[in-house]
């Protein structure tokens, strides 16, 4: 039996990946480390339970959506719009990465993590969130149920939810436009 490959081609991180030649049915999460050097995103159960493999898709109506990378295959992305952990950072006008975005920074000023093994998959969920947030804000009596519902997925091994959670409402209450004004 041999293994087949076929060419995937997609936009990673702001830049065009491709053709690239990949055996049909590799996760993309196998796809980024091994082909792309990409080890942000993290093999946790490989099941598609614990999140910290998720990468983001940008779809093409401007919104984006987590997907678990552990379970998804790399053909799925063909031709899609996608951001790994590497990519969240804010970059200057060539694409290059200069800093943290607000989430990353968040988790580093709450020492959101431990171990840090689950903390890619957080960053994803939260930029996802506060993306969703510039489109539909939230009102305020509903931030602490949005932030729960976006995070729940996660499973953090070292128990640093709170953290999290607290660095994400932190952005999410100090970002003009995310919150319902005078709810």
């Amino acid at each position: 039996m041999s293994i087949v490959a076929k060419p995937i081609t997609l936009h990673l991180n702001g830049k065009t990946v491709g053709p690239v030649p990949v055996p049909e049915g590799i996760m993309m999460v196998d796809f980024l480390h091994e082909y792309l050097n990409l080890t942000g995103s993290r093999l946790g159960c490989g099941q598609g339970v614990c999140h910290a493999c998720v990468v983001i898709l940008d779809k093409p109506d401007g919104s984006s959506e987590e997907v678990r990378s552990c379970i998804t295959g790399a053909h799925y992305f063909e031709g899609k719009k996608v951001r790994t952990v590497e990519g969240v950072g804010q970059k200057n006008d060539k694409g290059e990465v200069i800093g943290m975005s607000a989430i990353q920074q968040k988790f580093l000023e709450h020492f959101s993590f431990q171990c840090g093994y689950c903390t890619p998959g957080f960053v994803n969920a939260a930029t996802v969130l506060l993306e969703h947030l510039k489109r539909a804000p939230v009102a305020r009596a509903d931030v602490e149920q949005t932030i729960s519902a976006a995070l729940e997925g996660h499973i953090c091994r070292c128990t640093g939810y709170v953290r999290y959670f607290e660095a994400v409402k932190e952005v999410v209450l100090g970002t003009p436009g995310l919150v319902k004004e005078g709810t």
